[in-house]
């Protein structure tokens, strides 16, 4: 989940809510998921937030890659394309075999 919400974030700004409504449109997720991963990244120095005011109500919590979080999602990007065309070429291999 780390390399989704870095990835979103590589985009643009999101607020929390944004957030788990742009990722639920591909996996389904909770807020009780993306809100741990957001302060734990933001503590690693990964993300950093300020306030926006909005015209639906008080201001809310915007989050940005920092630095160090660009760094980080280029690396988990990198380590899952990898991985992800190992397990493809492994399934390809299965499926000739049926």
């Amino acid at each position: 989940m780390d390399l989704c919400v870095l990835s979103l974030l590589s985009e643009r700004d999101y607020y929390g809510y944004e957030m788990v409504h742009e990722i639920s449109k591909i996996i389904e997720i909770s807020e009780g998921t993306v809100y741990p991963i957001l302060k734990r990244l933001k503590s690693e120095g990964y993300l950093e937030t300020y306030l926006r005011e909005s015209q639906e109500g008080p201001p809310r919590k915007y989050y940005r890659l920092t630095t160090d979080g660009k760094r980080k999602e280029n690396e988990i990007r990198n380590e899952w394309i990898s991985f992800s065309k190992k397990v493809n070429y492994l399934l390809k291999i299965n499926n000739r075999s049926e």
